[in-house]
């Protein structure tokens, strides 16, 4: 069914959903949406599973029309949202009529806002999944950014949208936030005062960042010998660092393998925080155990499960 007609996509907008598994040994990166748990979300509020296809959109500016009757969220960190020209509330199931015009502006913070749609964008698979790579010119619509005149389709609708959403499975945006790392694999390949310096310095986003990743500027850190290792798989938050000496974080659209050391890997749980920090903001490190980070993702997947399995018998 045609759900939406764009009149202006912004500055990047695309179709994603929670990413591309199983080929990454043929060299296809994952991609899928940079904040998984935002898309995740708004999918349970409109009823979809949480991995269905949305609208990725970068910093605002989107503007699109309903072609037909349907429950729409937008989430993310503040995105400002307007339905004909009225504010709706964002991570909230809302309704929206055959004409109605929505725009998504970019809010005071953040840069990562999903629209997600009753039934998911309907889009082709490919590779099992429906997400854009744009350097790879595959998935979403065409392997492309969307233009001004895109149409697109949904899928038929599955649950009935949610009427809350507890407080505590949202990621706790801020402004400056505190990201939280497990060291290593290759943490010894540094010098024990660099790896001081990493925790405990302030380093600032660059507008070298995109999907690809994050890169960092602050104080820089010295390797025991060279930056170089054997290549080796790259996971979704693993921070490396070239010879310059400054953190990189790699994340969805990142390559498959590379060859520096990595002083850390984020948590997966704070790459929503990561991924929403603005270029010209700040963050900084704290380290955190195996067994603290195990704990704390079972904790946050035991509460979502069971959330979603209320939501599945019909009490929430």
């Amino acid at each position: 069914m045609k759900i939406l007609y764009v009149e202006d996509p912004g500055l990047l907008t695309t179709v994603q959903d929670t990413g591309r598994y199983g080929y990454q040994d043929k060299g296809v990166p994952v991609s899928g949406a940079m904040d998984s748990a935002a898309l995740t979300l708004g999918n349970v509020l409109v009823g979809n599973t949480p991995g269905a296809a949305a609208l990725e959109i970068s910093v605002g500016g989107f503007r699109a029309r309903f072609l037909a009757a349907t429950t729409f969220a937008v989430t993310g960190f503040n995105p400002q949202a307007f339905l004909n020209g009225q504010s709706v509330p964002s991570w909230t199931a809302c309704g929206a009529e055959p004409g109605d015009v929505l725009e998504v502006k970019a809010g005071g913070s953040g840069i990562w806002h999903y629209l997600c749609l009753a039934g998911g964008l309907d889009v082709p698979v490919v590779l099992g999944s429906r997400s854009t790579y744009l350097r790879g010119r595959f998935g979403g619509l065409d392997g492309r950014a969307l233009r001004r005149g895109d149409v697109l389709a949904a899928g038929p609708r599955r649950r009935n949208p949610l009427d809350f959403l507890p407080e505590a499975l949202r990621p706790s945006y801020t402004d400056f936030p505190t990201i939280h790392v497990i060291l290593g694999p290759q943490d010894d390949a540094f010098l024990p005062e660099s790896i001081h310096t990493f925790l405990s310095a302030h380093y600032q986003v660059t507008p070298r960042s995109d999907r690809m990743g994050m890169m960092l500027d602050g104080p820089r850190l010295q390797h025991r010998r060279a930056a170089d290792i054997i290549s080796e798989g790259l996971a979704l938050g693993a921070i490396q660092v070239p010879g310059e000496g400054l953190p990189f974080v790699l994340l969805a659209d990142r390559p498959t393998t590379g060859g520096y050391a990595k002083v850390a890997t984020v948590f997966s749980l704070d790459l929503p925080l990561l991924v929403q920090t603005a270029p010209g903001r700040c963050l900084q490190f704290q380290s955190l155990s195996l067994l603290e980070a195990r704990e704390l993702y079972l904790k946050h997947v035991f509460a979502f499960r069971h959330f979603w399995g209320l939501h599945e018998q019909g009490r929430t």
